[in-house]
């Protein structure tokens, strides 16, 4: 049988990079996407349909025009500033929409669903590394969503049995190992993209927001994880539903933190260059440190990063940037 996986927001970074996984591993990817910020030069293994999880209309005709195995959903909203001023279309987009689309796999009786969560639901750590029983007190309009539409799901599985896999990622980095796929956002705000594009003299200078944090160089430590890490997470998980196991949640980092002063330093001696930096003062809401434990994962799911190290991450993605300067299709 020809296991069809609708993939929602299946344009983006991680969710190309999850169809060029999915395709590789025996599954036929199915992209819905509106193209407000993904990009139609990525989604290369499965067919786009172009549109958005507010029609209801669209989601009735894909359902019943293909025979879905699952559904993975990367197409939310992911700027946290933005969800500060603008909390409506947040809402609007993450939750409100999120819904339309479970109502519609309950109406059609699809019942496996991957969810892209974030360790934003977590807000301000209390413990190092975070483990999926740290509270949860999200302190941006962003986290509250993601928190919420887990929540939905926990009610969904009870009430109509649709079970569903929430993986909570930290920072996502790198690109595809082929060079196919990358990171192109518009505004771009992750660290790695920034340094690499300062590299490339699009940038003239990476700043650096404060130094003076209780962490070994002065600056914030985070944990990334490649995005072909994210992918085979992915798919592990939806393999569990796929055996009929019960939804769940799962962390899903390095479980190693990296400083900015660390990520630029690797960068310059990869890509050679001197990358200009700039210290900035602190910006209001950033914890010295975030890294997450993903112990649960690697046992539950038998998942462990194929990419750990911070050089390998920044060599595909530098390896993208150089290939494709100015993003995809140009």
């Amino acid at each position: 049988m020809d296991k069809h996986i609708l993939v929602v927001g299946g344009a983006g970074y991680i969710g190309a990079h999850m169809c060029k996984y999915l395709s590789a591993h025996g599954y036929s990817p199915l992209v819905l996407d509106n193209l407000v910020y993904g990009h139609r030069e990525a989604v290369q293994w499965g067919p786009l349909i172009e549109g958005s999880i507010e029609n209801t209309r669209l989601l009735d005709e894909v359902f019943s025009k293909h025979d879905i195995s699952g559904v993975m959903h990367f197409a939310a909203y992911a700027y946290v500033g933005e969800s500060v001023e603008d909390p409506a279309k947040y809402y609007r987009n993450n939750v409100a929409a999120t819904l339309n689309l479970l109502e519609a796999m309950v109406r059609h009786r699809v019942d496996r669903f991957i969810f892209s969560s974030s360790c934003a639901t977590y807000g301000e750590p209390v413990q190092i590394p975070m483990a999926e029983d740290h509270p949860q007190f999200p302190i941006n309009p962003y986290g509250r969503t993601k928190l919420m539409v887990e929540q939905v799901l926990d009610d969904f599985e009870q009430a109509y049995g649709l079970r569903s896999v929430c993986l909570r990622y930290f920072n996502a980095a790198g690109a595809d190992p082929d060079g196919r796929l990358g990171e192109d956002h518009a505004p771009e705000t992750h660290l790695i993209p920034l340094v690499l594009q300062t590299a490339l003299g699009q940038r003239e200078k990476i700043h650096i927001f404060g130094d003076d944090y209780d962490t070994p160089d002065g600056t914030c430590i985070r944990d990334y994880i490649h995005v072909e890490d994210l992918a085979r997470a992915h798919l592990a998980a939806l393999e569990r539903l796929l055996e009929g196991a019960p939804g769940d949640k799962f962390n899903l980092g390095n479980g190693e933190g990296y400083s900015v002063k660390a990520v630029i330093d690797t960068a310059r001696r990869i890509t050679g260059k001197p990358i200009p930096a700039r210290i900035d003062p602190r910006r209001p809401g950033d914890p010295p440190s975030l890294i997450g434990s993903s112990q649960k994962a690697m046992r539950d799911l038998e998942w462990k990063p194929a990419y750990p190290g911070l050089d390998t991450i920044i060599e595909t993605a530098w390896r993208w940037h150089q290939r494709h300067p100015g993003g995809f299709g140009r």
